[in-house]
């Protein structure tokens, strides 16, 4: 029997107890009168009364909270079926306004009504997202800072002081603390089935939230203050996310291979079953965050049965830690062992990079930092995220399927999305990130030749202008150690006499961004030479970009004959300094992308060699920010500009002779 078929429950002995039973055990009926008053106001009075406190040091007692708590949450889940959803309206609709997503906290209501485990489980990921995102923008309204943590937002002074810490205890029973029912962290991170959240726990978080607002309604007239909610984040650059083919004939294998892969525990295959439900129902946020806790309880099993820590499965208690995606993702356990869940996994890297680009790396979409914090407007969230949510999750399906499914891996449909799979390469590690933004700065330099220009008798003017001969000399150097660096790169790279050829040299970049760099656990020098080598490719961009906006203006001037003699001659010499910063500029991208290539090769350098190392980097860096001032609009010293460029390119070539770059120590 597969492991997952043996897994009855991912919740531990204590953690269950607390979450289905300890609330259960007073079987006291309560009046729900007695904190709903007649005209709809919560009684926070009444509420806080059943927040019991420790008397060594006053802390929140949890399990006599729970205990006592668990008839008052009864009543009020009673009181939620009790009334049609036009009373509820009428009743609570303008309390959740504050929230600024009432429609999600309705939707909540209506589940309640019929009370399916999954759906009421997804309606408690979404509530407790939206209202974290509702509390971190009312801290705001005395705050700076707003805590990532719900646990670190719901213990600051500055809820407390809005709302009294009396309340924000009475929260903290239910959310935010690991000695409470915590039930936002044990479903968000996969540990709880569905069965196992009573509904009366989200029946209450609905009627706190209500009472939240008429305490804050309350404090903003008393104070004059106006709520301003955080806009939600903005995914861009969507093509970039996009990686498997996905259609309905997919989804329908998909559904067959939920069933029998060994990836997908049993207790939680109605999870799996909603999230490609919602899914072709076009609820695409819905369906992620149905799915992604279960990718990380699906790996969670991998890597506690891989590490031989199968207690790793469980949630842990208050004061152990965690199995998360963070843990399991990393390359060596908290006791420095190696991770070899990476080993079990069928294309480790593949796997690896794409949940790191997908929920850790800081450019990519964070997907479940931002759903799970309230960041993202479910109702616009794209297909094409979602898309790849799924897709990742089918290929694990039949990474992990018995061999009687043969047929099913090998269908038409499901072997291109398995390809994508084997040839996914990070698209958001900084390494990434290096390739995308040299080829963007490469573009943006191809620009040039077409940028408007006085007509070449015009320029005769600006022949016997001093710093001609400097210029041709800049020209020549570039030349000289661009050849340097073509021996050290392989023949079928290169392949002109003409250096500065832009659109071989763009080719060429091309070619050499294509060469795959693992990214995978990354040391640490090398990081940092990919922080360094981003900051240079950022000041070129920005001198391609001001020399580009310049030339135009110039141009446009001159031709108006708006230009005073100063201004012509300022611009004749702009005109001269082009010529020359292409081709260095086009230097340094090739520089930073040979460099790139060889990052890995850093480590191979004792430590005084590492820091000489960086300091020639930073040394570029030095040369390009500067060049980024002399050549803004502001300043335009281009006389200066040639002065430095060929300070910078002596050091350069210095650097390239001695042959202490990394493209030397690879080759």
């Amino acid at each position: 029997m597969a492991l997952s078929d043996s897994v009855t429950t991912c919740l531990s002995q204590p953690v269950h107890y607390v979450i289905c039973k300890l609330g259960f055990e007073k079987k006291d009926t309560y009046d729900i009168n007695n904190i709903l008053s007649g005209n709809g106001e919560v009684c926070w009075k009444a509420v806080t009364e059943h927040v019991y406190y420790l008397e060594s040091d006053q802390s929140v007692d949890y399990i006599k909270s729970i205990l006592s708590l668990g008839p008052v949450c009864e009543s009020v889940n009673l009181h939620f079926k009790s009334v049609t959803k036009e009373q509820f309206v009428i009743q609570y609709a303008s309390w959740f306004r504050w929230t600024n997503c009432t429609e999600v906290f309705l939707e909540v209501f209506d589940v309640l009504q019929y009370t399916e485990a999954t759906e009421v489980a997804l309606g408690l990921m979404k509530l407790t997202s939206c209202l974290e995102r509702a509390l971190g923008d009312v801290y705001l309204l005395k705050g700076d800072d707003c805590p990532f943590l719900l646990r670190d937002l719901l213990a600051s002074e500055q809820l407390a002081d809005v709302f009294g810490q009396a309340v924000m205890n009475v929260l903290r029973v239910f959310i935010g603390s690991p000695h409470g029912l915590n039930l936002r962290n044990v479903l968000w991170h996969g540990f709880a089935s569905p069965q196992e959240i009573p509904p009366k726990y989200c029946a209450m978080l609905l009627f706190l939230t209500a009472g939240l607002g008429q305490l804050l309604r309350t404090y903003l007239l008393q104070t004059k203050c106006v709520l301003v909610h955080r806009p939600y984040v903005i995914f861009v650059s969507l093509e970039e996310l996009d990686v498997f083919p996905l259609n309905n004939e997919t989804l329908s294998i998909a559904e067959e291979l939920v069933k029998q892969s060994s990836f997908v525990l049993k207790t939680m295959l109605p999870f799996w079953i909603a999230a490609l439900t919602a899914f072709k129902q076009r609820r695409y946020a819905d369906s992620v965050i149905l799915l992604l806790p279960q990718l990380e309880v699906g790996l969670r099993l991998l890597f506690t049965t891989t590490n031989k820590c199968p207690n790793r499965l469980l949630t842990a208690e208050s004061s152990a830690l965690y199995t998360t995606f963070d843990e399991m993702l990393a390359k060596h356990l908290d006791n420095e062992e190696v991770n070899q869940l990476p080993v079990v996994l069928e294309e480790p890297a593949m796997a690896s990079d794409f949940l790191w680009d997908f929920l850790n790396h800081q450019e990519g979409p964070r997907i479940r930092d931002r759903l799970s914090h309230g960041e993202i407007n479910l109702e616009t969230f794209p297909r094409v995220i979602a898309n790849q949510i799924v897709g990742f999750a089918i290929t694990l399906l039949c990474r992990f399927s018995d061999e009687d499914m043969f047929f099913l891996k090998e269908h038409m449909v499901i072997k291109p999305l398995m390809n994508c799979a084997s040839c996914y390469q990070s698209r958001f590690h900084p390494i990434s990130r290096v390739k995308k933004q040299v080829l963007e700065c490469m573009k943006s330099i191809c620009l040039w030749p077409e940028l408007p220009t006085v007509p070449e008798e015009q320029l005769q003017m600006n022949k016997g202008l001093e710093g001609n001969d400097l210029a041709n000399t800049l020209i020549l150097m570039t030349s000289e150690i661009i050849s340097q660096l073509q021996q050290c790169m392989l023949q079928n790279h290169y392949s002109s006499d003409d250096p500065f050829h832009s659109v071989l040299s763009e080719r060429l970049l091309v070619e050499l961004c294509d060469t795959h760099i693992c990214t995978l656990y990354s040391p640490r020098p090398v990081l940092e030479v990919v922080v360094v080598l981003r900051k240079i490719i950022t000041q070129c961009h920005q001198v391609s970009q001001q020399v580009t906006a310049s030339a135009g203006l110039r141009y446009t001037q001159w031709v108006n004959k708006a230009l005073r003699s100063r201004q012509r001659h300022n611009y004749l010499r702009m005109l001269d300094s082009i010529k020359f910063l292409s081709p260095v500029l086009q230097l340094i991208l090739l520089l930073i992308t040979l460099e790139l290539v060889s990052v890995h090769s850093v480590c191979k350098k004792n430590p005084f060699e590492y820091q000489q190392y960086l300091k020639f980097l930073k040394s570029v860096l030095q040369y390009t920010e500067n060049l980024v001032t002399y050549t803004s609009p502001e300043k335009n010293k281009w006389d200066e500009t040639m002065e430095l460029t060929n300070k910078a390119l002596i050091k350069i070539k210095k650097i390239s002779d001695r042959k202490l770059m990394l493209l030397h120590l690879a080759t």
